[in-house]
């Protein structure tokens, strides 16, 4: 890579990659390589710190590569401002979030940027694809992404519908998608009066201003560990579900009916009890 163009995608990037951290040294240094380890090179990589109170300056300092821009905040925000100020931070022309313990593939930005890209409509609002599940050490134990789907477009709010009645965020977790930042304008910031659906809670905003594209290759993981798995499956995630969807059911532009309510409500009280079985076992092998 030349001088000349190694500037030019600091100055212009393309796509903005954000990891909000908190007491994630943990992981870290993984989700940073999947980042660098990216076959698309135009990007600009923030690593917004919430004042953590652990190894996360000294591991961003082991890192020479010049598209990383690491902030710590002087005041923690909590997650909510954290992942609103990666938002605010953002230049690129695409914007993805990735927790701090969760991976990329390495030619996710590849794939996703390529699709976006080829819309010269701006119809499509987020590219997504599946992703794996997987432990502490990296190893995979399941994969997830749109059951008997082939790749290609989907209507905004046909994916929605789905959704809700798969009772589950089909979609995925944040790093799982890549949308316009033109959105971001639109759609404003993350909203995390459900905790645990904000980022269903954004991905359907979003879907109000164009279709999806799932291209049904694996493209992100979501890291699982005992220290979280209890918190991710409790009672409190099935009650923000269904807080979330009867908030999105007052909404006539979502056009959830009765029917597709039901659906989510039992489908998302199986989820929790999936959720647990498998967690439980393949985790704690108990």
């Amino acid at each position: 890579m030349s001088l000349s163009n190694s500037y030019l995608m600091m100055t212009n990037p393309l796509v903005s990659v954000c990891i909000p951290t908190y007491r994630g040294a943990a992981f870290l240094p993984a989700t940073i390589d999947s980042v660098l380890n990216q076959s698309y090179p135009n990007f600009e990589f923030w690593i917004v710190d919430d004042n953590s109170p652990d190894d996360t300056q000294a591991i961003i300092s082991r890192y020479t590569d010049p598209r990383i821009r690491y902030l710590r905040n002087e005041q923690n925000l909590g997650p909510e401002g954290n992942w609103n100020k990666c938002l605010n931070l953002a230049q690129g022309q695409y914007f993805k979030l990735l927790p701090q313990d969760d991976l990329l593939e390495s030619d996710c930005l590849q794939e996703q940027v390529s699709l976006l890209e080829a819309d010269h409509a701006h119809e499509i609002a987020l590219v997504f694809g599946s992703r794996g599940i997987i432990d502490p050490q990296g190893r995979t134990f399941m994969t997830r992404g749109l059951a008997r789907t082939k790749p290609g477009r989907i209507s905004g709010l046909a994916l929605i519908k789905r959704c809700v009645r798969a009772g589950a965020n089909l979609i995925g977790e944040p790093g799982n998608a890549l949308f316009r930042r033109e959105i971001i304008e639109k759609v404003g910031a993350y909203d995390a009066t459900y905790p645990y659906v904000v980022d269903l809670d954004y991905w359907f905003r979003v879907l109000l201003h164009g279709d999806a594209y799932y291209t049904a290759k694996r493209i992100s993981s979501f890291r699982v560990s005992l220290g979280s798995w209890s918190v991710a499956i409790g009672s409190k995630q099935y009650r923000d579900f269904k807080d979330f969807i009867e908030k999105c059911s007052a909404d006539a532009r979502f056009r959830i009916s009765r029917t597709d309510r039901v659906f989510g409500f039992v489908n998302a009280g199986l989820n929790t009890m999936g959720r647990w079985f498998i967690y439980r076992f393949l985790l704690t092998g108990k």
